[in-house]
């Protein structure tokens, strides 16, 4: 069944006796292109281990079966989760979990299916509340997972792959390019789901790497947020409550930057040669 297909998803949910659930921010793909297009952006292959998080109604999982993907499908909702189970039979293996993904014992699910060599990738239409959180949880399991493939909010995807000297460009960018390679991979325009959602969404890519080598991660996210708190600021007072100012300036000259340099002016390697020079 191309659930994806308008028609056929609202039959579907007709017979369920449901209706999306605003709560838990569910909006269903209605665009048989755009799951074409995530499976593509996420290089999904014969065999790939994939977690599903929110997969709904089952568009994007059954298409990852037929691909003949494994797939851990964790669905909040109870009656779609038991839905789900409609999709067992096909080349790939579905493994469905009816619990919230914040609560979801990830790692250890996947350490449980993984062959030998292999990492996991991660494909899910984020909730819009839950976006950072969610990506937080994941961002750091380089060592299990390959890949993300996620669809956010359009204007949080442009923060997430911002480059220095524009609005978007943040702490945020900072953390997840430490852990991640951050890809744009395309807009989607709020058109192609069911309910039609006020924003328009796009879909990124994270690769996940080994972090970037800095003698202490906590230290060194307290100093860039501390820095975007402030971004209008120049560095040297955004930064004085954690760093003598004369320490800030002499940090920014030991880059080759300007000691009127504002936070956004700074690659995420000048913000590590700074804090390792601050550290000192």
């Amino acid at each position: 069944m191309a659930i994806y297909k308008p028609t056929e998803l609202h039959n579907f949910l007709q017979e369920l006796g449901i209706s999306p659930k605003k709560v838990l921010s569910q909006n269903f793909l209605i665009d048989g292109n755009i799951v074409r297009k995530i499976l593509l952006s996420a290089e999904v292959t014969h065999g790939d281990l994939i977690l599903e998080i929110g997969p709904g109604p089952g568009s994007l999982t059954e298409e990852l079966l037929a691909q003949g993907a494994d797939v851990i499908a964790v669905e909040r909702d109870d009656v779609l989760a038991n839905a789900l189970k409609r999709l067992t039979g096909g080349p790939g293996k579905l493994h469905v979990f009816c619990e919230d993904i914040m609560e979801f014992p990830i790692e250890e699910t996947i350490k449980s299916l993984l062959k030998p060599g292999q990492k996991a990738k991660v494909i899910a239409n984020l909730p819009y509340h839950l976006t950072t959180a969610i990506i937080e949880k994941l961002i750091g399991m380089h060592d299990l997972i390959s890949s993300l493939t996620l669809m956010v909010q359009d204007e949080v995807a442009r923060r997430f792959t911002a480059n220095p000297h524009t609005k978007e460009y943040g702490s945020l960018t900072i953390f997840l390019n430490f852990y991640s390679t951050v890809r744009y991979a395309f807009s989607v325009s709020n058109q192609c789901f069911f309910p039609i959602p006020k924003v328009s969404s796009a879909v990124v890519t994270f690769t996940l790497k080994l972090p970037q080598q800095v003698s202490d991660a906590t230290a060194f996210f307290l100093l860039t947020r501390t820095a975007f708190q402030q971004r209008r600021k120049m560095m040297r007072s955004s930064l004085k409550e954690l760093y003598a100012p004369e320490k800030i300036m002499n940090a920014l000259q030991s880059i080759h930057c300007t000691t009127l340099a504002r936070p956004e002016e700074l690659s995420l390697p000048q913000f590590i040669h700074i804090f390792e020079y601050l550290q000192q």
